[in-house]
């Protein structure tokens, strides 16, 4: 007999729908037959679904048997069929088909003891599913709990394919997952982590940073060994503004697709912080593998990406960003299929001025030549850089700044002034897709960052002296038009614009 459930592929972070059609009791050759695209390992969930059968009390199949996982054409990865495939073959053995048994789209790996564990993607099946119009969700337990997020939509965490099968079959009551989003928020106080009153000095690199994230503005520190580069990016986040619902979901799903246990990760309501190592392929950054999957430009979506030591990263893998940071997503074509995943993210990048790390530190002299410093410098390239908002250097701190210097703001009084200035750019791109300065385009720059006759030609003369690009003009009007917002101003004032202008500087100075 014909048994058919419902159940879902993941594509990028999107699931789409498939069918899990099994027909049993077929002449020919004891054995199971699995069709539709399916990779390794869902060839191999027949041995797991047979044991499971077993050692759950269920029949199993001693005929020719055939699962076809239907469209054909697309293709199927890992174990999330385990569960429907083994209900289908309970189904079909019993020659009865079990009216509830579609109304529910079904997901979760087996044990061979029958026992459920969680799948990936689990937010995009929900997705689904309530797109759908499926009455509920069968999810094994650890990956319901993320699935409940998405409202609209019950899931029911089913711990085995006993407990799912005795849930179909009306004999076993199971109470739908709970959202753990209201637990998140009442942990998000906890979860604050480090708080920016830890850096002593630095104030005007504090400044360049409360910028930033105020425009999500990419940024590049540069200074030597242990001036604090990489302890202040690593506050970052305890500044950034809240998210709301929309993008948290949307950042749980690109943790979900790439496999990342929601409910270990993600204690908090925060945004995420991404720090790979300067040795990561350019699979690695951007995203990949033999049916393509999120990368850490991914993960770092409506967050941070910092890439410390910048120059010591591969070329190639640098040269990859360029496309995200101008669309904020990322298109990866492989020979399973091409997809589009998201990535807007704030580059946080830091590097040293020179090989040695002590260029221009006082306390130490740097040991490096001319031709070692360009060839170091030269690692970035000029496309690179322009697409880098603000450059600020962090200078070393003397014995006195570091045992006499009295803490800085907190990171909650920063992160107020913050969350004023992305209120005004909210409602000033209001109805449109744009929801910070960083990502204005260039219509809502003639718009929003116009200029007196004065300061236009103060602007010029910076571009002609430091021979900066178009994008880069571009890039000075919008971290001016953030600056103004801090100080709530509705229009660009000299002052404005002329530390915009000195966060352009550096690269050229250093670099040409």
């Amino acid at each position: 007999m014909l048994a058919v459930v419902q159940s879902g592929a993941l594509q990028g972070i999107r699931a789409e729908s498939v069918a899990i059609e099994v027909n049993t009791g077929e002449k020919g050759e004891k054995k199971t037959v699995v069709v539709g695209l399916p990779d390794a390992a869902v060839k191999e969930s027949m041995d797991r679904v047979t044991t499971a059968l077993a050692n759950s009390g269920f029949a199993v199949p001693d005929y020719h048997t055939t699962v076809n996982l239907a469209p054909g054409s697309l293709r199927k990865e890992g174990p999330m069929y385990d569960l429907p495939i083994a209900l289908g073959l309970i189904a079909s053995l019993r020659g009865s088909e079990n009216p509830r048994l579609n109304e529910y789209l079904v997901a979760g790996e087996l044990g061979l003891s029958g026992e459920t564990r969680p799948v990936r993607g689990a937010l995009a099946l929900a997705l689904l599913a309530r797109e759908q119009g499926y009455r509920g969700l069968l999810l094994p337990p650890a990956s319901a709990t993320e699935a409940a997020l998405v409202a609209g939509i019950r899931v029911y965490p089913v711990p085995s394919l006993d407990a799912a099968q005795q849930f179909l079959d009306g004999r076993r009551p199971i109470e739908p997952a709970c959202s753990p989003l209201a637990r998140w928020r009442a942990n998000a106080a906890q979860c604050a982590g480090l708080d920016l009153s830890e850096i002593k000095g630095q104030a005007r690199l504090r400044r360049a940073v409360e910028v930033a994230v105020s425009g999500q503005h990419n940024i590049l520190i540069i200074g030597p060994p242990g001036s604090g580069k990489s302890m202040i990016a690593k506050r970052i986040p305890g500044i950034m503004p809240e998210p709301n619902i929309e993008e948290f979901l949307e950042i749980l799903s690109v943790h979900s697709a790439a496999g990342k246990t929601v409910e270990s990760e993600w204690r908090g309501f925060h945004r995420p912080f991404r720090s790979p190592h300067h040795t990561i392929s350019d699979v690695g950054l951007l995203g990949g593998g033999t049916i393509p999957g999120p990368g850490e430009i991914s993960l770092a979506h409506y967050g941070v990406l910092f890439l410390d030591e910048l120059p010591e990263f591969r070329r190639s893998a640098l040269e990859v960003l360029r496309q995200p940071i101008e669309d904020d997503e990322v298109t990866i074509s492989r020979s399973a299929g091409k997809i589009t995943l998201p990535a807007s993210f704030m580059l946080v990048a830091a590097m040293n001025p020179c090989p040695c790390g002590y260029l221009g530190d006082g306390r130490h002299s740097c040991r490096c030549t001319p031709t070692q410093i360009q060839r170091y410098r030269n690692r970035i390239s000029g496309p690179l850089l322009d697409r880098i908002d603000i450059h600020v250097e962090a200078p070393a701190l003397s014995l006195d700044q570091l045992s006499q210097g009295t803490p800085g703001e907190d990171s909650a009084t920063v992160r107020h002034r913050v969350q004023q200035a992305r209120r005004r750019q909210l409602e000033r791109f209001d109805g449109s897709r744009t929801y910070c300065n960083a990502r204005m385009p260039h219509s809502g720059i003639r718009k929003h960052c116009g200029l007196s006759s004065d300061l236009t030609r103060l602007l010029q003369q910076a571009m002609e002296e430091l021979q900066l690009s178009a994008r880069a003009y571009d890039r000075v009007l919008k971290v001016a038009r953030t600056i103004a917002d801090l100080a709530d101003s509705p229009e660009i004032r000299g002052s404005h614009l002329l530390e915009a202008i000195q966060y352009r500087g550096l690269d050229r100075r250093l670099w040409y």
